[in-house]
């Protein structure tokens, strides 16, 4: 089989939306859209008026015509909302969704696979984080709908979503466990049917399935234990942007604050090998060289993310973009990989930028709030019953919970500033929510993709500096 040397990384939330991998598989690469809240960003897309009419065309292509007007009826706005005017909201997750909640989970992962794969014949994949598991078996089902070729996850041990494709592939009741805190061995699941959303479809096409990895064992156990078929591996060192996998063994800090990695969280590619599984390496991956070296190393290529991030087709707003560029060029661009920042609790690298998240000044101001609950945990109350907090809420909130104070502590709103990054944040009488950059240590050189005189480039220079068609 002929793989895609290079996989554009999944980069969320919208970062890497359907522009992005569209372009990127045309050029007969992986493109891939993150699948991380497409429910909120179809709404909020519908609610600024549908820009361009893509997602009108997406949702005329949706299989089931009713549950894509009742969407299109509900949330959007002709002319779009008012620049200061806050943006409708939508249901919150839970363990048991309403309908309409499950309905706008499978039309937002099919609009954006849609879009991604339109007009070409390449592959297109989609990502998913194992932490963010509410929803999961609808999302994959909608993306399914759309033929996404690829499903890759990480940021967990997805043991359960290989039978899960399997399931869904044949129209059949699907299960996924569901970590919850508390539960002292009770086991909680969600539950997913996927004829209750299109009873008229008999089967559908079975993505690969490639898990998103930092070490040999948890791939060796990710290959014998699934439930299911893991078609391949991508494997993501600590220089990668978004989550990192912790170190290995105890958690310690440098002098910045950061996690220490050492010679244990350097992957055995020979234990790679002999799995016999196609894989690729990421983390500080985006130069030809590095290409050559994962090729010579028994690879089918590289995932990049970070060169793709700030290329003209990605998701993150031209003001972060021009600012991140500049400072590459200037050589005065920091990543810092913030071990608290993430209320999932993995270290999440943090581009340090003025009017951010990451500037203690401006994240000061922000009232803490917990309106979206992506990343919220799931936990036991008193009366048994499954309750969900998040150590980014408002702290005397997270504490009524049982939550611990020390959890709350350098906690950011990832949800709330990944929706701004990208030009979807929310307004709340007058208060703009400030975005929150993630990037790999490789954002230090992006510049190296701009031709002379030029100040921003395509995801085409990226693919042509990386496979050696043009000279950085």
């Amino acid at each position: 089989m002929l793989y895609p040397k290079i996989i554009q990384g999944g980069m969320g939330a919208a970062v890497s939306a359907w522009p992005l991998a569209n372009a990127v598989s045309r050029r007969g690469q992986m493109g891939v859209v993150s699948g991380t809240a497409l429910d909120l960003v179809l709404v909020r897309r519908l609610q600024l008026g549908d820009i361009g009419g893509h997602m009108r065309h997406a949702l005329d292509n949706f299989p089931i015509r009713d549950i894509a007007e009742r969407i299109w009826d509900r949330y959007f706005v002709p002319g779009g909302k008012a620049p200061d005017a806050s943006y409708k909201s939508k249901p919150v997750l839970a363990m048991v969704p309403p309908r309409a909640l499950t309905e706008l989970m499978v039309v937002g992962n099919f609009a954006e696979v849609f879009l991604a794969k339109h007009g070409h014949n390449g592959v297109v994949g989609i990502n998913f984080l194992e932490k963010i598991q509410l929803p999961t078996l609808p999302s994959l089902f909608g993306a399914m709908l759309a033929g996404v070729d690829y499903v890759l996850m990480g940021a967990g041990i997805p043991r359960s979503i290989p039978g899960a494709l399997d399931k869904l592939a044949a129209m059949q009741t699907a299960e996924l466990k569901i970590d919850v805190v508390g539960a002292d061995g009770a086991i909680h699941t969600n539950v997913f049917d996927p004829r209750e959303i299109a009873p008229d479809i008999e089967s559908l096409k079975r993505p690969d399935f490639l898990a998103i990895v930092s070490s040999a064992p948890l791939a060796q156990t990710l290959a014998r234990k699934s439930n299911g078929k893991v078609n391949g591996f991508i494997i993501e060192g600590p220089t990668a942007g978004g989550h990192n996998a912790p170190p290995r063994g105890p958690m310690t800090l440098d002098e910045n604050g950061e996690p220490i990695y050492g010679p244990r969280d350097v992957p055995e590619l020979a234990a790679f090998r002999e799995l016999g599984l196609p894989f690729w390496m990421a983390g500080s991956y985006g130069t030809h060289e590095r290409l050559q070296e994962a090729l010579d190393e028994g690879a089918q290529g590289v995932q990049i993310g970070t060169a793709f991030a700030y290329c003209n087709e990605s998701g993150i707003t031209p003001e972060l973009k021009r600012k991140v560029i500049q400072q590459s060029l200037a050589g005065t661009i920091k990543v810092h990989t913030d071990p608290l920042a993430s209320p999932t609790g993995f270290p999440f690298k943090v581009v340090l930028l003025d009017d951010t998240m990451s500037d203690d000044e401006t994240y000061s101001k922000r009232t803490r709030i917990c309106d979206l609950g992506y990343l919220r945990h799931q936990y036991v109350k008193e009366d048994g019953t499954v309750g969900y907090r998040c150590p980014s809420e408002p702290i005397e909130d997270y504490l009524k919970k049982g939550g611990k104070l020390e959890d709350t502590v350098g906690r950011k709103c990832v949800c709330n500033g990944l929706m701004t990054t990208v030009g979807l944040g929310q307004v709340r009488k007058g208060y703009y929510e400030p975005p929150i950059v993630t990037s790999g240590d490789d954002v230090a050189k992006i510049a190296r993709f701009l031709k002379p005189g030029e100040t921003s480039y395509s995801a085409e220079d990226v693919i042509d500096q990386i496979l050696g068609a043009v000279p950085a």
